[in-house]
């Protein structure tokens, strides 16, 4: 269920407005395409973007690695990009995608497993694997 490749003219557009912060990065957060389970947030630079777009398959940039890092290329845990969006004052993509596996490197389903309540912070999923 992949999106097709994008043309890279329609990638340069795409690119050209996006609102990259000033270190040239962009929040992008992941999105189930079936469960609606938010997934993840990492970071895009203009290079992972272009490179998600080209390919079909979520690419993010690693802050503490300083490098391109496609979803899944250790673990087999891929996200398929299905849909690319982004908000109304392009400053934070949206993709929904296909997730084969943890999306989260604890091995669960997603990053969002702590949950605070007016008793203190939970724990409400285990890892998957």
């Amino acid at each position: 269920m992949g999106i097709n490749m994008f043309p890279d003219n329609v990638i340069d557009d795409i690119i050209s407005q996006l609102k990259f912060n000033d270190t040239g990065l962009i929040p992008a957060i992941a999105q189930d395409v079936h469960t609606k389970d938010v997934l993840m947030m990492a970071w895009q630079n203009a290079e992972s973007v272009r490179a998600t777009l080209t390919d079909g398959y979520a690419v993010y940039w690693s802050r503490s690695r300083n490098a391109l890092w496609r979803k899944g290329d250790t673990t087999g845990h891929i996200s398929k990009l299905v849909s690319f969006r982004y908000d109304c004052d392009r400053d934070t993509v949206l993709m929904l995608v296909e997730q084969t596996g943890a999306a989260c490197h604890t091995m669960r389903k997603n990053c969002f497993f702590y949950q605070a309540s007016d008793t203190g912070v939970t724990i409400i999923s285990d890892p998957i694997i």
